[in-house]
């Protein structure tokens, strides 16, 4: 009798520019379900202060980065960038910095050397799922803060043996 094979498959969720405790005193009750339910997190920077990011360790292991706007404790603690492996997927996370318009190409170009199928950026606040040059870029927006976009948001990343998908989820007021 022969065995099936069994596509892996791992849901990461994502969030970025949370902004606590300036923007919100906490993230959204369903985020934080979503999180606890998620193989793992990526947060592409501006947590602002170290607290969330302790927070967010207890919930789930946690792949950070640091932004702008981290505090310094923060910024000691977590890289500008990182690149991890999910089943055989590179996926680069970093926050970004300069014109939000130009952020894709920023970001594009600071992973050219890296083989990553995936890149997770924060910092415009503008959700952003779009493949560009064969690489799937990927901004969650911001589930605390609507000063850039239109809506609050966060984002899933569903690896396969097919490649990488994103989703970006819209969180009510």
């Amino acid at each position: 009798m022969k065995s099936k094979a069994v596509a892996i498959k791992t849901k990461i969720a994502v969030i970025s520019d949370t902004h606590i405790p300036k923007q919100a005193d906490k993230l959204p009750d369903s985020l934080l379900e979503e999180l606890a339910k998620s193989a793992f997190i990526i947060h592409a920077g501006d947590f602002e202060d170290i607290k969330t990011l302790n927070q967010l360790q207890k919930i789930n292991r946690v792949v950070g980065v640091a932004g702008n706007m981290d505090s310094k404790e923060v910024k000691e603690k977590l890289k500008h960038k990182e690149v991890v492996n999910v089943d055989h997927h590179k996926i680069g996370v970093i926050h970004g910095w300069g014109d939000p318009h130009k952020l894709p190409k920023t970001v594009l170009q600071e992973f050219k050397n890296d083989g990553v199928q995936c890149i997770v950026f924060g910092h415009s606040h503008q959700a952003f799922n779009e493949v560009i040059d064969g690489i799937l870029l990927f901004n969650p927006g911001s589930p605390t803060d609507i000063i850039y976009a239109h809506y609050k948001s966060y984002g899933i990343l569903e690896t396969s043996p097919d490649g990488i998908k994103g989703q970006i989820i819209k969180l009510g007021d």
